[in-house]
């Protein structure tokens, strides 16, 4: 196991009927998360739990069949210089699953591991009795989302569909407006394309196509094109998949201008409730300004990333050349994770901001130590991020 945060009452309060000592700020992470809905790199089961477990589907369709996992928090993890020993080779990011000993009261801490750490398969057959390591869904599930950037749920339902599980709506949420947005922002990027593959006396496929964006029939859609790209049939599946993704991100990449707008305008502005110590305040003081930058920064690569597929594609429809496009679905894959990733920061960075640092009520802020937690947080995910 990667590590065992856990605090109890001998621990946090002195013999002497003290007041309880500060929390490290692991538990605070925790704590923060456990008031946290799902984000692109959080996945909170945890709270899926709390606020679904009496449902008929939940029980019906769980997203897993051990009911300690069904109540963890998957977490889409930065990894710390002192982490890179748990793995067999370098990464920059990695799943953790983060096991908490009252899903009720994450204050009381919780085990976690990493997925594909050095021991995790040890992990698997003692932890969670999964005698098949490699033939147990439960197992497969962690792996699959070890191979995505993201948790959005966006792509969690897509990856996990194209294998064959499905689990019940309440634990990968979208909302019916975004749905539609997205649709309609699909429908414009592959009106053009459809007009190829099928010719253009096919009525409605371009809607048809956008509403089929969520599913896998998306790439038995599209097979006329795959003659045209001259691919293979696991190249093309890959490539289409990916090219989702891209549209996805893409879509994201629009909606999060204003998202990190308000967010870099609400880090100049917010107070933390209370008098911060002054190295904390100093802290504050040098780290906003920074993660402004940063947060700038990574937008417009994503942007550059992005224009990427747009010439790609654009060769495609715009002039009839083929070979740019069937290049980017080679190559897509690649590019789609270094892209995911900057893309689910900076929508956790506004998911999270929105969740925990939007209030206006003084006595609903965050004190300057909780605060300063979060933005360490922030700006060790951007640090991490290499030039896409």
């Amino acid at each position: 196991m990667n590590a065992v945060l856990q605090t109890s009452s001998a621990q946090a309060q002195g013999g002497n009927g003290s007041r309880p000592t500060k929390m490290s700020r692991d538990l605070r992470n925790l704590a923060n998360l456990g008031e946290t809905a799902s984000t692109s790199r959080v996945l909170n089961l945890s709270q899926i739990y709390l606020s679904f477990g009496d449902a008929p589907e939940y029980r019906a369709r769980p997203f897993f069949q051990d009911s300690r996992l069904n109540k963890a928090i998957i977490i889409k993890h930065t990894l710390r210089a002192n982490e890179q020993d748990s793995f067999h080779r370098p990464r920059r990011t990695a799943t953790k699953v983060v096991l908490p000993f009252d899903p009720e009261d994450l204050k009381l801490g919780a085990s976690s591991v990493f997925v594909g750490q050095i021991g995790f398969d040890k992990f698997c057959r003692d932890f969670l009795g999964l005698d098949d390591i490699n033939g147990d869904n439960d197992a497969q599930i962690l792996r699959l989302l070890d191979s995505i950037p993201s948790l959005d749920p966006f792509l969690v339902r897509e990856l996990l569909g194209r294998h064959g599980f499905k689990p019940a709506s309440c634990y990968l949420k979208i909302s019916n407006s975004d749905i539609q947005r997205m649709i309609g922002f699909a429908n414009t990027e592959i009106e053009k394309l459809v007009r190829i593959a099928f010719g253009s006396t096919v009525y409605g496929a371009s809607i048809k196509l956008a509403s089929k964006i969520l599913s896998n029939e998306l790439d038995k859609e599209l097979l006329p094109l795959k003659a045209t790209l001259r691919l293979s049939e696991e190249a093309f599946s890959d490539g289409i998949f990916s090219w989702r993704g891209f549209l996805y991100f893409k879509w994201r990449h629009l909606e999060l201008q204003d998202e990190m707008r308000r967010v870099v305008d609400g880090m100049a502005r917010y107070q933390p409730r209370g008098k911060p110590e002054p190295d904390v305040l100093d802290y504050l003081n040098e780290v906003r300004p920074r993660l402004a930058r940063r947060i700038i920064a990574t937008m417009t690569t994503v942007g550059r990333t992005l224009s990427i597929y747009d010439r790609a594609y654009g060769s495609l429809v715009e002039k009839g050349d083929p070979t740019p496009f069937r290049q980017f679905l080679l190559d897509g894959p690649d590019l789609f994770y270094d892209l995911g990733e900057s893309v689910a920061i900076l929508g956790h960075i506004s998911s999270f901001w929105n969740y925990r640092l939007s209030q206006s009520d003084y006595y609903d802020r965050l004190d300057a130590v909780e605060y300063a937690d979060i933005l360490m947080d922030f700006d060790d995910s951007l640090s991490s991020l290499p030039d896409v």
